[in-house]
Parts: C-alpha cells; sequence; structure tokens
C-alpha cells in the first residue's frame, strides 16, 4: 500500500500504548537501576515517545493497522469453532479419506513370514 493522506492516524490508542510501555519500564528502571544513572534511563524512555507517535504515524498513513486482542480472540474462536465442525462431520485434514497402503514384506502383510517354529523338523 501506499502513503495515503486520508488515512486517520490512532492518536489515542498509540498515545495509550506508549504510556503502558513507559510505565512499566520506568518501574523496571527504577527497580533495578537506583545505584546507577536513573536519570539517563528516564530520559531515554521520555524520548523514546515522541519517535514511536512518529513511526506510528507514518505506519498508519501507509495503511498499516495492528489487530486488538479482541480480534484475535475472536478469529482464534472463529477456528477452533471451524475445526471442531470439521471433526464432526469425520474430516480430519483428509486423514480419514486416505486409503490404507499396500502391505509389505516390513509390514508383515506380505506373505513373507517366517514358518513357526512347531512345524520344523529335528
Amino acid at each position: 500500500m501506499g502513503w495515503d493522506n486520508s488515512r486517520p492516524v490512532p492518536w489515542q490508542r498509540l498515545m495509550r500504548e506508549w504510556v503502558v510501555y513507559a510505565l512499566i519500564m520506568s518501574a523496571i528502571f527504577v527497580l533495578f537501576f537506583r545505584d546507577n544513572n536513573l536519570i539517563g534511563a528516564l530520559a531515554g524512555i521520555l524520548i523514546s515517545g515522541p519517535l514511536y507517535l512518529a513511526l506510528g504515524a507514518v505506519l498508519a498513513k501507509f495503511g498499516y493497522q495492528r489487530k486488538r486482542l479482541k480480534e484475535l480472540r475472536d478469529e482464534s474462536r472463529a477456528e477452533a469453532g471451524a475445526k471442531r465442525s470439521a471433526q464432526s462431520d469425520g474430516d480430519v485434514d483428509g486423514a480419514a479419506s486416505r486409503p490404507r497402503p499396500a502391505p509389505t514384506s516390513r509390514t508383515a502383510g506380505g506373505g513373507n513370514r517366517p514358518k513357526s517354529s512347531s512345524k520344523r523338523k529335528r
């Protein structure tokens, strides 16, 4: 897809996602890097905000739109339902409609079985 100025940019969603990321990363930095340069790490997180928003806006103008968790769950439920209906019909990945292979000497159906020991002469 090409660039389209009429495509909307989901600013609220982008901001919400970045705020969640910033809060989680800030908490991790505060917990694990108390003695080190905490100000630099937090400044890096703040700088990542405009970069994330700019990249998200450019991708939105090109037509990229991530699926939400609700959409992913709905798709997986639909696939599971289709799989269940296929199993109830008796067609599981085409395995039920495929015939059995012909017997071979390795599968002991080819007639090359050894004679039983009771029939042997002593």
